[in-house]
């Protein structure tokens, strides 16, 4: 059976012996198991970060960004074969997995303007023969620990960020599908990419642990469930580190009555069951307001539903493929049976659904449930699967509440032709990333994301600017060149620019 194994500068350590299982989530077999690590696996990486990261912080950004540059073209190259290894362990479809890596792809060719994003600020003459000026510097090494559902996109947000930035990098995917980020890495290191500079260990909360405690990591980033994303802010916190953990999400879509209800169909079969439905920034939850409105959207929606093709994840005619693992589906199928006793309407069920061929692969149709309400456990908590719920709004009042009340402040979208309410909306709900008639609002790479309440934990989103402040430090530099009439009265008062 094939094994994955850390991607260390120099050798790993000595085996702990325990590994996962690497799903084929299409056939139900198991196809391949990760080797886990633990504190010795995670101090060999460290160790060679720390001899490599200072000669790269001391590399001029130019040279950083040619390293970036091909580092690009690597992944454009090899983009075919990323996006098949990445399908065969997660489950999404080919198609889909082209986007995973291109939009990862996009915060890296951000990252290739790093000299012009690491220019600092500059006063001439701030007080009599003063100049004040800034410049970030690297914070030494910074850690990723990234989730299942995005193994290639996520770990270049992370990375290409902090890299381009002077750092070097410890990555700790998903020990459920694995292979893309050690083929990341290995792109980066024929990219000219100096050994050390990034490095990949394997592991469970073990390997958590210690990077949340390692001395010589001052820098986590995050992305998970939420009541993980708050253990890993509130440890690293705890251990002075700097972290921005991002967990989970409830979004709403928001359908006014003067909505293009073909064009909101269309848009809700992608949003809440591509991938299917595990996105963080998926559509689970659409809210037409008022009655006519949600009667006339759910007569357009089942059809639209019913006609979705689930296939293996190489299908290049599927919607969508399997989940994850078992253990995922059992989840998924289980938040159904309680939206059921709850007293939610399942108006279309996709539990107990079997693909002919691949009885054994983890799929789960498409699922449709109305007359949600938002004292269900079914509405409050993330399914993270092929599930759309219906909640009914009474008026605009009511659209605004919902998403502003909930647990969960990823994102939201609002279909409308009225600016006003637009606008309206954008302006007051309580929610980090707003679509407005987007389905699903994930800002391009020159903005940041992020999101707000139980969905981000810490002060500073990815990516963009935001995500360049996050792995450097701002040092501010005061100075004069005395023209050597020097007057001691003055020294013992505190200066000031008058």
């Amino acid at each position: 059976m094939r094994q994955i194994d850390h991607l260390i500068a120099g050798g790993t350590p000595a085996s702990t012996g325990r590994t996962h299982k690497i799903w084929n989530p299409s056939t139900g077999e198991v196809q391949a198991e990760v080797v886990l690590g633990n504190s010795d696996t995670l101090d060999a990486a460290v160790a060679k970060a720390k001899e490599v990261q200072p000669a790269w912080a001391a590399t001029n950004p130019q040279k950083r960004a040619r390293v970036m540059f091909e580092f690009k073209r690597l992944v454009e190259k090899n983009k075919q074969e990323l996006a098949e290894l990445l399908s065969s362990e997660h489950g999404k479809v080919v198609d889909d997995a082209h986007g995973d890596v291109q939009r990862g792809l996009e915060v890296i060719e951000f990252a290739c303007g790093i000299p012009q994003a690491l220019k600092g600020e500059y006063s001439q003459g701030a007080g009599p023969g003063i100049d004040v000026y800034s410049m970030r510097q690297p914070l030494g090494i910074g850690a990723g620990i990234t989730p299942f559902n995005f193994p290639a996109m996520i770990p270049m947000w992370m990375f290409g960020m902090a890299i381009a930035a002077g750092n070097a990098f410890i990555l700790k995917p998903s020990e459920r599908d694995p292979s893309v980020p050690i083929r990341l890495a290995e792109l980066f290191l024929e990219a000219g990419a100096p050994e050390g500079l990034l490095q990949v260990v394997h592991g469970d909360k073990e390997m958590v642990d210690a990077i949340l405690d390692h001395p010589d990591i001052p820098a986590i980033s995050f992305v998970g469930s939420s009541d993980i994303a708050q253990y890993i802010y509130e440890r690293g916190a705890a251990n002075a580190k700097r972290v921005q953990a991002f967990g989970g999400a409830k979004n709403h879509g928001i359908v006014m009555p003067d909505a293009d209800l073909d064009q909101v169909v269309n848009d809700l079969a992608g949003a809440a069951f591509g991938s299917a439905g595990e996105r963080c920034m998926a559509l689970p939850v659409v809210v037409p307001v008022g009655e006519d409105t949600a009667d006339r959207l759910r007569e357009k929606l089942i059809p639209a539903i019913n006609a979705l093709r689930i296939g293996v994840s190489n299908d290049p005619d599927a919607h969508y493929g399997p989940v994850v693992t078992p253990e995922h589906k059992a989840r998924v199928e289980g938040w159904i049976d309680t939206a059921e006793k709850e007293g939610a309407e399942v108006v279309i069920d996709g539990r107990g659904f079997s693909l002919q061929g691949h009885e054994k692969g983890f799929f789960v149709g498409p699922t449709l449930l109305d007359r949600v309400t938002t004292d269900m456990e079914s509405y409050k908590e993330e399914i993270f699967g092929p599930v759309l719920q219906i909640v009914r709004a009474k008026d605009f009042e009511d659209a605004v509440r919902l998403p502003s009340e909930h647990q969960y402040g990823n994102g939201v979208a609002i279909f409308t032709r009225n600016g006003h309410a637009a606008r309206e909306f954008a302006n007051r709900v309580n929610v980090g990333m707003v679509g407005i008639n987007v389905p699903i609002p994930v800002p391009v790479s020159y903005h940041s994301f992020g999101g707000w309440k139980r969905s981000g934990f810490g002060d500073t989103d990815q990516y963009g600017m935001e995500g360049l402040k996050f792995w450097t430090k701002a040092k501010k530099i005061t100075q004069r060149w005395p023209d050597g009439s020097a007057d001691l009265g003055n020294a013992f008062i505190i200066p000031t620019m008058g």
